[in-house]
């Protein structure tokens, strides 16, 4: 099989600039001609290995991040967009998208917004509901999506926040008594906590500076409420930090936004990063001994497998999903290849559905995307009980998965033939945009496809797709 070329240019770019060379300089370093140098940065010639080698040892620049990052997830991107019944016509070839992805991602993520945009406002107008023509009706980027967005394109990684976790945790000297540690800082900070038989996870009053956790919630849960807490009072000035970085564009998704760095804090104290990659590889991956290791849920754990993209430290780079029993994604991160839709539900054929009708079990799954990736997938049923009879109950499945090419370092893939052909399932990201043509699941046809339809024949679908 012939060796995919890697095309760079725009890390190329970000890299001279960086660090403040000019093109020769930048040449010189990496042992090329100026003239070289000049066809990798605009694309016209892919990236060598020695400049690879060069980059690193020069520079100190991770070599993954060369064939990984923004550009796939842009083209993912841009190719559901360009689905959409709006774009009449063919579909622009694969090869341009990746040269706009890789030469000019700013305008693509522009695209991307612009669509986003006509989509919102499409939607507005087609509903007609009584809020249309008020002032908070009008066509605006959803807080929820431009978080969504911001975590997406960072790889749900966030070095600030996730070092200072790391040290918070680390400087109390004692790990796994992170949740005596945590109600420790709060006092400290005059913050009295409360355990409490009330409905609210957690509620924190500043005039009286008491802070009450339910007794009702899971202790993993518990711990997770406190570290929250602390990352809103002691780390309250580096979240703004970061907020002022990221630049929303209104005040709900700044407020959300920062809901989650404070998410992203607890997390990663509760699971500090060095000993968290270190216990995961040391356990391949199970994720029930890392729950009972760092005292989390199986669902913290399996969120924070999917955030551990540190720079020269990478673990496995993990997608992790959440689905409610209606299919629709409440949770969503791909540090891999595989994207998920921004519109609609994940692909009925992946095991995450079938998640509910096993509770307490990890199902396993080898599938193939119509791009002829490979994965192995896992999924289990989450559910959190409200602590008292007769409350509701949520239920939700959540679904962790990563290339084939892992599989050696998962445990839940012993026993599974990764080499047959016939092993892998095939799934999509959603019937709009798949391309396979004689799925039996498919709710819709497939936008970028003509459709003929015979009454005289009925197949397993009531059209084929041309």
């Amino acid at each position: 099989m012939a060796t995919q070329k890697l095309y760079a240019g725009a890390k190329l770019r970000e890299v001279r600039t960086r660090i403040g060379l000019t093109q020769k300089d930048f040449a010189a370093k990496l042992g090329v001609s100026l003239p070289y140098l000049n066809q990798m940065e605009n694309n016209n010639r892919p990236v060598s290995t020695s400049v690879v080698l060069a980059l690193a040892r020069e520079f100190g620049v991770d070599v993954t991040e060369l064939s990984t990052g923004d550009g796939e997830r842009l083209v993912s991107d841009m190719r559901e967009a360009l689905s959409d019944p709006v774009f009449a016509g063919d579909m622009p070839p694969l090869a341009d998208l990746r040269l706009a992805a890789s030469n000019a991602p700013a305008l693509a993520r522009a695209f991307i917004e612009l669509h986003k945009g006509y989509r919102q406002t499409h939607e507005r107008l087609a509903s007609l509901d009584e809020a249309l023509g008020r002032e908070d009706a009008r066509a605006r980027p959803s807080p929820w999506e431009e978080v969504r967005d911001f975590f997406h394109y960072c790889d749900n990684y966030i070095d600030a926040v996730d070092r200072a976790a790391e040290h918070f945790a680390t400087d109390q000297g004692r790990v796994q008594n992170i949740r005596v540690a945590a109600v420790a800082t709060l006092g400290i900070e005059g913050i009295k906590v409360e355990f409490s038989d009330t409905d609210r996870l957690r509620s924190y009053d500043p005039k009286t500076s008491v802070l009450q956790i339910s007794v009702r919630a899971a202790p993993a849960t518990q711990t997770f409420q406190l570290l929250l807490q602390v990352a809103l009072i002691k780390q309250n000035a580096l979240l703004e930090a970061t907020l002022d970085l990221a630049r929303f564009q209104t005040q709900e998704a700044r407020d959300i936004a920062k809901i989650g760095l404070a998410n992203y804090f607890a997390g990663a104290s509760l699971m500090p990063y060095a000993k968290f990659l270190k216990a995961a590889r040391e356990c391949r991956h199970d994720l029930e001994w890392l729950a009972g290791r760092f005292g989390a849920s199986i669902e913290q754990v399996a969120h924070r497998l999917a955030t551990m993209q540190r720079p020269g430290d990478k673990g496995i780079p993990f997608f992790f999903v959440r689905v409610d029993q209606a299919g629709t994604i409440t949770k969503r991160h791909s540090a891999t290849r595989l994207q998920f839709a921004r519109f609609g539900g994940a692909c009925p054929l992946w095991n995450v559905h079938r998640a509910f009708e096993l509770p307490g079990q990890f199902l396993r799954q080898l599938a193939e995307t119509p791009d002829g990736v490979r994965y192995i997938s896992l999924a289990r049923d989450v559910s959190k009980p409200s602590g008292r009879f007769g409350a509701p109950v949520r239920r939700f499945a959540i679904a962790l998965g990563c290339e084939v090419g892992h599989a050696d370092a998962l445990i839940y893939a012993d026993g599974m033939d990764v080499k047959r052909t016939d092993s892998f399932e095939p799934i999509g990201i959603s019937c709009r945009i798949c391309e396979r043509k004689t799925c039996h699941q498919r709710s819709v046809p497939p936008l970028e496809r003509k459709l003929s339809v015979d009454a005289d024949t009925r197949d397993v679908l009531p059209y084929q797709v041309s």
